[in-house]
């Protein structure tokens, strides 16, 4: 038959070029409970979408050829829930998916691809670093490194998402920092060098979990939005977090069918609220009452706890939560809050989603360790953002909003519309702490040394913190009850709606760091 032995040809090349880095290897993850980089695309993408760029790519060196299939990085295209996206796969059982001549062509193309045709691009980070014989010498560094001058560029046309899912140094930890969303499982290793590396260079061993495990990373460095037990789990979450987000930044979110119930349970949100003002309450449990039922989908929840940021559905449409949780220094925002929030901020606006602000602040977190943590400098890149914010924004006022962390979260004209329950005060400053700086003495608190006095000047300062007080001057424009609060929302997202541009911001903040 004509052609056989260029299809034979063809046959043993193409199944040499999926074989990764031998069946050893591949047996070895397998008992290990993780997927191969082939597995982990399988599970992503829609059955029958997937199309490899590059299969047939080997090392450029000549002794590495006949044992480099795809040269450790497997790069493509595949559909995620019938929608587009470019993957970038590690391959850590050929040459540990370091970054070689070829397969940084491959990430390059693959990175042109994504923002020339308005595609989500996935990374799946588990690399051992720059590949050393392609990367000594004077004459490599020239040739190689550095000749991309867009490849650590990021102005968010489209999202980029990213699990680590092994030992990630290098490029795999630089394209973590890089998405919009960093999924990690549980073992692996985020670093910009391996613990052995680092470990020689300062002369004393290293864990690797210390180094960048994932509690340094989702509870320290935020630089790990969920951490998560399992490779399936990675990746079912970055289906997840793109089901929220348009293609592309010109494209609106898309919408889902609201659940049953969702009214339902919004009426109840007042039984998570005390009734005592100096109670604490888990603000996410408000969250999931006011938003379409089961359609929270919280980021970075074990880092700056002093706020909430979370994405979620209303009326099926998708928003954008940054709240303040009482639960955790009283709601009061540190540093880390505010890099938090203000990354949550940068992420809606590139991608035209909504933000609902809730406030119940009773100031920034101040002192001395604040101050060493640039405390001043984090809560003017906060309101920065919020100011460059072209997406519509909503505050609703819970409970305390005291101060210029009162500005922070919505308060005054930074939101289109401001709405305060009955429960809501406004201040200054909290009652309790003004006494004590008008009519005490350092270190000591007036309510413990003169209870009445203290109770007589409390009293006075409470007398024009009501929600009516500020009601009277058009400092918020409703008053509503908590009951109240999806239908408020709703509406008035629908007045708000930015018609004269399609529904899409301006995306001032798109070209923003995606860390702080």
């Amino acid at each position: 038959m004509a052609f056989d032995e260029l299809y034979d040809e063809y046959e043993k090349r193409l199944a040499k070029a999926l074989s990764m880095g031998g069946p050893d290897r591949l047996e070895r993850r397998k008992n290990a409970g993780v997927l191969n980089a082939r597995e982990r695309i399988d599970y992503l993408v829609d059955k029958g979408t997937w199309v490899e760029s590059g299969l047939f790519t080997v090392s450029h060196l000549p002794e590495d050829r006949e044992d480099t299939p795809g040269d450790g990085k497997i790069t493509g295209y595949g559909a995620i829930d019938g929608r587009e996206a470019v993957i970038v796969s590690n391959d850590f059982t050929v040459k540990g998916a370091s970054s070689s001549v070829i397969n940084m062509k491959r990430i390059g193309q693959m990175r042109r691809t994504a923002l020339e045709r308005g595609i989500p691009m996935v990374f799946l980070g588990e690399s051992s670093g720059a590949r050393i014989p392609d990367n000594m010498g004077a004459y490599n560094m020239g040739a190689i490194l550095g000749n991309d001058g867009s490849q650590y560029q990021r102005t968010r046309e489209q999202p980029w998402t990213s699990a680590i899912l092994g030992m990630a140094y290098g490029s795999a930890t630089w394209y973590g920092c890089l998405s919009d969303f960093n999924v990690m499982r549980k073992g692996a290793i985020m670093a910009v060098s391996s613990e052995r590396l680092v470990s020689m260079a300062i002369g004393e061993k290293v864990d690797g979990e210390d180094l960048g495990g994932w509690r340094m990373h989702t509870d320290t460095t935020g630089l790990v939005d969920l951490a998560v037990d399992t490779d399936e789990e990675a990746l079912d979450a970055i289906k997840t977090f793109l089901s929220y987000l348009p293609e592309n930044q010109i494209q609106l979110p898309p919408e889902k069918p609201v659940p049953a119930g969702s009214d339902d349970i919004a009426r109840t949100v007042l039984d998570v609220l005390p009734e005592k003002r100096t109670q604490v309450y888990d603000v996410r449990r408000i969250i999931e009452r006011i938003a379409d039922k089961d359609s929270v989908f919280e980021l970075k929840a074990r880092f700056g706890k002093t706020a909430t940021t979370a994405l979620a559905r209303l009326d099926g449409k998708t928003v954008g939560f940054i709240a303040n949780n009482p639960m955790f220094k009283a709601g009061a925002l540190d540093a880390d809050g505010c890099d938090k929030s203000c990354g949550f901020m940068v992420l809606c606006d590139s991608f035209n989603i909504p933000v609902i602000f809730l406030v119940d602040n009773p100031g920034f977190v101040i002192g001395i360790d604040a101050e060493r943590q640039k405390a001043p400098g984090k809560i003017m890149n906060f309101m920065n953002a919020l100011q460059l914010m072209t997406v519509p924004k909503l505050t609703v006022m819970i409970r305390k909003n005291y101060g210029q962390a009162y500005i922070n979260m919505g308060g005054g004209k930074n939101a289109a519309e401001v709405a305060a329950w009955p429960t809501a005060e406004v201040s200054f400053m909290d009652p309790a702490y003004a006494v004590n700086v008008v009519h005490g003495n350092p270190g000591v608190r007036l309510e413990e040394t003169d209870p009445e006095l203290f109770k007589e000047k409390f009293d006075a300062f409470q007398l024009e913190n009501s929600v009516y007080d500020i009601a009277a001057s058009y400092g918020v424009q409703h008053v509503i009850k908590p009951e109240d609060t999806r239908d408020w929302l709703i509406r008035m997202f629908k007045v708000h709606r930015n018609r004269l541009s399609g529904g899409l911001g301006k995306h001032l903040l798109s070209n923003w760091p995606t860390t702080f």
